[in-house]
């Protein structure tokens, strides 16, 4: 190893891992998927013991934020076991974090197994509180479902944190009743700019709906007071005096964050992605596989690291084609 930190070619520290488990999900929202979907076959994918390894050769060189994600992590078989197991970086003191980000659909059936394991803070993708307007975005869901793997998951005494795409034609004009109605749940908001990833059918302009003008929307229904909050991410907060809670605001196009940039993605097949909006990136799988001992991966990482892009060059410009191919589901949140 050239070096026991993670440091890309521009000096930033890669403390924050997002490892996917499986590109599948039991949802197919318009903003990150196609209609019809073709995944990985699953001899394509990293194993339990596999995703393990990896994630631990992430720990032992510095990162200490691990989120599993997906598709939707809770779908893979087996996915219970590698969080029980990875819960040994947190008892150790290795990890500060352990999480995933998931649609809420499997809670009710995991959340207690997931507090047994040290997992304290969740987020969950949830973007209408209105039953037909989340059916429209998630083809189908029941946010009936969701809403009781949140209540489940809250039981076991683990934070809900939701995050919701802002989309243009979708959830507009739901903000407010859904920023209160999110907060009565006793759960923080996330508001997300759609990002222009995968061709989902439909141009990314239509769906676009800048941050800054829903803060405008926001500001005639709440007083938002500037929050020092970090939580490791992107995401800027703001005290919401009426609720008490805190409100964050995640703007890849209006206001670029790539200048803090303390994170890398893998998917579950294996493949290290160094920006959410480049394909740049090297394949972990090979050797992981070729070399029992690390080695080889430490290798691959310090020599992508060099490569990771400074920022995005996402685009939502009418007929702009996606900044990547890849799907979202693919790439692992």
């Amino acid at each position: 190893m050239t070096s026991n930190r993670l440091r890309d070619g521009h000096g930033r520290d890669i403390r924050y891992l997002r490892l996917s488990v499986t590109d599948r999900c039991d949802m197919r929202c318009t903003y990150c998927m196609a209609e019809t979907m073709q995944f990985a076959p699953t001899r394509e994918l990293l194993s339990l013991d596999e995703l393990d390894r990896l994630a631990s050769a992430f720990i032992k060189r510095g990162v200490r934020k691990l989120r599993l994600t997906g598709g939707e992590p809770l779908v893979r078989a087996g996915v219970v076991d590698l969080i029980t197991s990875l819960g040994r970086h947190l008892r150790r003191g290795a990890l500060d974090e352990l999480t995933l980000t998931t649609n809420g659909s499997q809670l009710v059936r995991h959340a207690d197994a997931l507090a047994a394991a040290g997992v304290r803070r969740i987020n969950v993708s949830l973007d209408s509180l209105n039953p037909k307007t989340y059916q429209r975005v998630t083809r189908g869901a029941s946010l009936r479902r969701a809403l009781d793997g949140i209540a489940a998951a809250q039981r076991t005494g683990i934070a809900v944190k939701i995050n919701a795409v802002a989309l243009a034609q979708d959830n507009a004009d739901e903000m407010p009743e859904l920023l209160h109605g999110v907060h009565a749940l006793a759960c923080d908001l996330t508001l997300i700019e759609v990002m222009p990833i995968g061709d989902v059918g439909r141009d990314r302009a239509d769906q676009f709906l800048p941050l800054t003008a829903v803060r405008r929307q926001l500001e005639q229904h709440f007083t938002l007071i500037p929050s020092s909050l970090k939580t490791g991410g992107p995401a800027r907060y703001w005290q919401v005096s009426e609720t008490g809670r805190q409100l964050g605001l995640i703007s890849p196009l209006t206001r670029n964050f790539c200048a803090d940039c303390n994170r890398v993605r893998v998917s579950a097949k294996g493949r290290l992605y160094l920006c959410l909006g480049h394909m740049d990136g090297a394949d972990l799988r090979a050797p992981l596989r070729a070399d029992s001992t690390d080695e080889a991966i430490h290798r691959v990482l310090d020599e992508a690291l060099a490569h990771k892009p400074q920022r995005h060059e996402f685009d939502v410009q009418r007929g702009a084609k996606p900044a990547v191919v890849r799907f979202m589901s693919a790439t692992g949140g």
